[in-house]
């Protein structure tokens, strides 16, 4: 298990380097051009130079998210191609100073949904929260101005420039569907999957947050049958998961030990976080520890050192404790304290397999 920390950069970040270099066992940060607009080829330089300023801090650079994917593309627009071949380009290039995985998602217009940013817990602690039926009646805008109004940092996947054009978008997905989002993707992947193999590169496609649809937008990455799909769609090493516990786990159907013990091996990158799930199909974002949450996060550390599992992983978002100034769901303290709850259940498990009990 290969512990790493999701960082936004030195002027996009509240939390830095100094700080996670302090984090016990973290051995590599997780970045991004996060200035980047979408679609644009990541030049060299640029790479290098934040890849060289991570570095000098003793951290691998090996995990790479996002590199998102254009709204064209996902349409399935005629210009989709001329930003393939920039998606290309970009994987030549983060190729070429090392990386091993990139993360991205094919999530139409949003990236990731939440109704509540700061919502507080028992513990007077807060964390990021989804109301379902608040969804179901909310004005896409009204979410819009609750995330922007949450940070002055920008915030991944709610790019402004997307933001600006949202009553477009949402009408050109009036003609997308799940079938034809999936044959979208499709063109995508056999595109881009032969670059990636070439450059020794895996394309970790993320599940959708939440796992359903939400807007009358389609969602297609929600569970095992997603995985089956995708695997049907190439069979390539480079055609592989994120394996993500929080959004995936969001649905209780979905089973993530299973999921761990099936697709582990296809996941080189795995995001680790806890949800408590209420009855009604609100969740709430906990602490990492499996008692708090709905997710059996023990069980899930269990089978991925079963496999001795070797792939790289990070906390996921977290609370935000004790006054700490943050983007929501990214502060230091509570995904500290999510990397030392699974390292200490890797090193438990390791004393039990040395042991003989596993």
């Amino acid at each position: 298990m290969n512990i790493t920390f999701r960082w936004y950069g030195r002027d996009n970040d509240t939390v830095t380097l100094e700080q996670v270099k302090q984090i016990p066992g973290t051995k590599g940060i997780v970045w991004a051009l996060h200035q980047k607009p979408v679609g644009e080829v990541w030049g060299k330089e640029e790479i290098k130079k934040e890849i060289d300023y991570i570095q000098s801090f003793g951290f691998h650079t090996d995990v790479v998210e996002s590199v998102n994917v254009h709204e064209s593309i996902k349409l399935g627009n005629e210009d989709r191609y001329w930003y393939i071949e920039n998606y290309k380009e970009t994987i030549r290039n983060l190729a070429e100073f090392g990386v091993k995985v990139i993360c991205y998602n094919f999530m139409p217009i949003f990236d990731w949904t939440r109704t509540e940013m700061f919502h507080p817990l028992e513990d007077g602690s807060t964390a990021l929260f989804f109301e379902k039926a608040k969804v179901h009646g909310l004005d896409p805008q009204e979410l819009i101005r609750t995330v922007s109004e949450a940070s002055d940092l920008t915030l991944p996947g709610w790019e402004p420039e997307k933001m600006e054009r949202i009553t477009e978008l949402f009408e050109a997905y009036k003609e997308v569907d799940e079938e034809q989002l999936w044959t979208n993707l499709e063109v995508f992947l056999k595109e881009i999957l032969p670059v990636a193999e070439a450059c020794g590169i895996k394309m970790a496609i993320h599940p959708d947050d939440p796992p359903w649809s939400i807007f009358g937008l389609p969602r297609i990455i929600t569970g095992e049958e997603s995985y089956e799909k995708l695997i049907a769609i190439s069979d390539s090493a480079s055609n592989a998961f994120t394996m993500c516990t929080g959004s995936m786990g969001a649905n209780p159907n979905n089973d993530m030990v299973q999921v761990a013990r099936k697709y582990a091996s296809r996941a080189p990158f795995s995001h680790i976080r806890n949800v408590r799930i209420y009855d009604n199909g609100d969740f709430v974002e906990t602490s990492h520890y499996t008692q708090d949450g709905s997710i059996d996060i023990k069980g899930v550390v269990e089978e991925l050192h079963r496999q001795n599992y070797d792939g790289y992983v990070r906390p996921d978002h977290g609370r935000h404790l004790w006054g700490e100034v943050c983007r929501p769901g990214y502060g230091l303290y509570d995904r500290a304290l999510g990397i030392m709850y699974l390292l200490g259940l890797w090193d438990g498990y390791e004393t039990k397999k040395k042991d003989g009990v596993l």
